[in-house]
Parts: C-alpha cells; sequence; structure tokens
C-alpha cells in the first residue's frame, strides 16, 4: 500500500493554489493541502499578480506532504486560472506583473480587435469573439501602453505555462488553455497566425514566442532538477501538458457530453462537454477546446462569489450568516433583485457596468437582500446555460454545481430551485485538482484521461432537488427586467 505510486493535481487559481496527491490506478485521495496566493492587485479594472507567487504557493504546498508521500508522486500537472498573460525575457526574467482574467483595462483593445475583423469571423476562426478578458486584448494593451517592452518579450504564457515551465523548463500549453488566447483554432488545433497579427502586427516575429500545443496525452518532460530539489519531488516525475481551469474541472467531474456545470468562484462559469465546436457570433458563448480531444462551450461572468462576499460584509455576517439570511427569507412578488455586475462584466460585455439593486422599500429586510445576492448571480449563470441551449450545445444531462459557492447550502438550494432540476454537489469539492491529478495520471500510465475516469470514482455527490413554492420561472423574469435596465438603451 505504501509503495503505490501517486499523482499530483494542481489548481492554482486566482487567489490560491491547491495540491491533491492521489494514488495512480485508484484514484483514492492521500492528502491536499492549499496555501494563498500573495502580491496581488485587486483595483478593477486593473488585475495583476505576480508569477512568482504561484511558485511560492506551489511549495508551500508540498512543504505540507511528508517526504515519503512526495518520493511516490509519478507525474504532476497544473490546472490554471485562464486568460492571463505572463511576458518573459530572454533570460526567463518576469517582465511586468500577469495581467489576470478579471482585468479589464484592455476593453478598449477587444472592440478594436472586433472591429478589425466580424465577430461572426472571429467566432468562426477561433470559437469565440474577443473580450477584454481574452489574452490576445491583453497583449494588444501592453503593446500599445508599454511599447518598450515588445522587442524585451522573449516568452509570452499563461499562468499554467508558467508553472509547467518551472516545472520542465519546457515552454509548452495546451489545447484547452490554449483556446482562449484568441490567437488558437480549436477545431484545426492549430495558431492561427492571421489572428494574432492583428494584435501584434507582424505574426512572424512573435510566433517563435509563443508555447508549443501539446496534445492531451503528450507530456512536457520529466521535471526539471532545479524544480525537483524545491519541491522534494524525484527526478524521474513525469510533467503533463497541464490545461485551464475550467478544463480541468471537467477532467474531476468526469463530465459526458450533455452534462452541465455551473461554478461558483470569484468568477463564475457555466460550460457543458460537446463532441461539436460552437461559434457563438453573439460573443456569448466562447466555444473552448477541452483537455480531452473534443470541445468545452462555456459561459464566464465576472460576478460570483464576490458579489455574495460583499453583501455579507454589507450586512455585517460571514459568508454562512448571509447564506442563513437567505434561507430565511421569504420570496415575494416585491422582493429586491441584485443585478450583480459589481466589477464591470464579461457576460454580458459590460466591462464599466456596475452593480444594481432595484426593488427596495422601506420594509426590505435583510433577509431578503441575502437572497436577492444569491438570486442574481444564479441567474446570470442560468441565463448562461440558455445561451448555450442557444448556440445548439447539448444540456440534456445531469447539472452540477462546483466550487467555493456550492459549498453553501443558500446556493444549493436556490440551483435547484431557480433551474426546476436536480443539481448535483460533488463530496470531492477540489475538481480542479482532482481533473489535473487525472491528467496525470493519465501521463503516468500512458493512457488516455478517459481511461483513468473509468478507473477512478468521478462525479459522485449529494443531488439537491428544487424545494416546493420556489417560482424560477418567475424570478428569473423579474431578474431580466431589471439586467435589462441595467444593460441600457
Amino acid at each position: 500500500m505504501a509503495n503505490r505510486a501517486l499523482v499530483a493535481g494542481v489548481d492554482s487559481s486566482t487567489q490560491s493554489s491547491k495540491v491533491e496527491l492521489r494514488e495512480r490506478d485508484s484514484g483514492s485521495l492521500v492528502d491536499r493541502a492549499s496555501a494563498p496566493h500573495a502580491h496581488t492587485r485587486w483595483d478593477p479594472p486593473v488585475s495583476e499578480q505576480d508569477p512568482e507567487t504561484w511558485w511560492e504557493a506551489l511549495a508551500a504546498c508540498f512543504a505540507q506532504f511528508s517526504e515519503a508521500d512526495r518520493a511516490r508522486v509519478a507525474a504532476i500537472s497544473v490546472a490554471g486560472q485562464q486568460h492571463g498573460l505572463v511576458l518573459l525575457g530572454e533570460a526567463g526574467e518576469v517582465l511586468r506583473p500577469a495581467k489576470l482574467w478579471n482585468d479589464t483595462t484592455s476593453a478598449a483593445q477587444a472592440h478594436d480587435l472586433v472591429a478589425r475583423l466580424s465577430p461572426r469571423e472571429w467566432a468562426g476562426r477561433c470559437g469565440s469573439v474577443p473580450l477584454a478578458s481574452f489574452t490576445i486584448a491583453k497583449l494588444a494593451w501592453v503593446l500599445d501602453n508599454e511599447p518598450h517592452l515588445a522587442d524585451q518579450i522573449a516568452q509570452v504564457m499563461l499562468p499554467h505555462d508558467w508553472l509547467t515551465w518551472r516545472l520542465s523548463g519546457e515552454h509548452v500549453t495546451d489545447r484547452g488553455d490554449a483556446s482562449g488566447t484568441g490567437w488558437f483554432d480549436p477545431v484545426r488545433n492549430e495558431l492561427a497566425p492571421d489572428l494574432l497579427g492583428l494584435a501584434v502586427g507582424d505574426p512572424a516575429s512573435w510566433l517563435w514566442r509563443l508555447p508549443r500545443v501539446l496534445g492531451p496525452a503528450e507530456a512536457a518532460g520529466p521535471i526539471a532538477g532545479e524544480a525537483a530539489a524545491a519541491l522534494g519531488l524525484p527526478d524521474t516525475l513525469l510533467v503533463g501538458p497541464g490545461t485551464g481551469d475550467n478544463m480541468g474541472a471537467a477532467l474531476g467531474l468526469g463530465l459526458k457530453p450533455g452534462d452541465t456545470v455551473i461554478s461558483l468562484g470569484t468568477s463564475g462559469t457555466a460550460y457543458s462537454v460537446s463532441r461539436t465546436p460552437a461559434n457563438d457570433a453573439s460573443g456569448a458563448v466562447a466555444g473552448f477546446a477541452d483537455a480531452t480531444g473534443v470541445y468545452l462551450p462555456l459561459v464566464c461572468t465576472l460576478n460570483a462569489t464576490r458579489v455574495t462576499d460583499s453583501m455579507a460584509r454589507w450586512l455585517d455576517v460571514d459568508p454562512a450568516g448571509l447564506a442563513e439570511l437567505a434561507l430565511a427569507a421569504a420570496d415575494g412578488p416585491v422582493a429586491p433583485v441584485v443585478v450583480p455586475y459589481f466589477d464591470g462584466e464579461r457576460t454580458p460585455d459590460l466591462p464599466d457596468a456596475t452593480g444594481t439593486i432595484s426593488g427596495l422599500r422601506t420594509d426590505t429586510s435583510r433577509e431578503q437582500l441575502a437572497l436577492a445576492a444569491h438570486d442574481g448571480v444564479l441567474c446570470g449563470l442560468l441565463d448562461g446555460l440558455d445561451a448555450l441551449r442557444s448556440a445548439g450545445v447539448d444540456t440534456g444531462g445531469r447539472l452540477h454545481l462546483i466550487g467555493g459557492g456550492a459549498r453553501s447550502p443558500a446556493y444549493r438550494i436556490r440551483a435547484a430551485g431557480l433551474s426546476g432540476v436536480p443539481v448535483v454537489v460533488p463530496h470531492d469539492d477540489e475538481t480542479v485538482a482532482l481533473g489535473a491529478a487525472v491528467q496525470a495520471a493519465a501521463i503516468a500510465t500512458s493512457t488516455t484521461p478517459a481511461e483513468v475516469a473509468a478507473a477512478w470514482p468521478l462525479g459522485e455527490g449529494q443531488t439537491a432537488n428544487p424545494p416546493p413554492g420556489v417560482d424560477g420561472a418567475r424570478i428569473r423574469s423579474r431578474y431580466a427586467e431589471a439586467a435589462a435596465i441595467a444593460l441600457g438603451p
């Protein structure tokens, strides 16, 4: 038992790193650790982070594991926050803080990119219409606002690419995360130089700066000696290609085509695994690739649990107390409505928007405000599931609720009530790290993520059923009316 090989799955998110050690063959959890990310600037519309904090957090996680367990790790993979832009110089130095997914300073560059190529052409070429969050817009922003860096840039990376590079010394990425850049064609599985050129000018002088795109079962290589020593890992360990956090969660859930997910973290996402690509010219649905070879059409909102965290602060309770208030509220036709565009919004594309609370009365209660905050977040994401259906995505399978917000009983019960269908909440709430471990196991055993998923108990959880007396259609209709006002003429 003690000699069984392990794999490590890493979730490098916006606020922290989490690592799970699992048995390679059975998927049984052996140990897990987490460490916060420091050196972050949260000052919307600016959101930046020093990449070194990701490595510090990763090292802090491995320091929490026993030497015996670290010695048994055969492979590691990283699932990281999508869209972030990391720029390195010739010596591998970080040239500026990484621009994160929720940095919206590049809104003007995104609009310019769409003006230069129609939304339909963008969607047809890379599956998505660029928004401020996309990496291509962030790179254009840097070249517009910090042109002195242009000639210094030797390597362009996503956050998970940078960690894979620190682990292996290889400048690589995967198709899942690459599909969120704006310069990768997920159908042809290749870079799109002409799209890149819209941001940088001559693409020939930039293609060599981009990472090589690995296949779903292709290892980045063995761990670098310096990384092995720093983390206390064997020098025989293999490093997987890694992927984006949403793609990692899909692996960790063992999603099948038609299954859907609502993820409640700093941001919110709604997505489904699909055998066919999506190309939504409206820009609502991002036609991402997944980490197995098919597709992961997805809708993302910038505002999720930070909305309820803010409401909790205003009402002088903690998030658990806010959930209690929400569940004590009575639904009614004159209840307040929260449109949660607190830090701008990605879907709909409103980078400069602010949130609104409508329907206030002198007798509005703290309980009603708590409930409205939860409902506002969920209504936006259920609209995302509607957008997936409108784009032709099969959503007829099971609905899963994941992320930090899924721990809240208020989010669980209201998700079932507003959707009108049972909601599965996985027993293992670290689905991103679990998915990275699935990929690491596939690399360690020279198999596929699907074969690993068949051997591991993935996707099991509790089911929240729609409670009686909740008129989800009416609540969502009132939300739609308030959101339409927020959209303006």
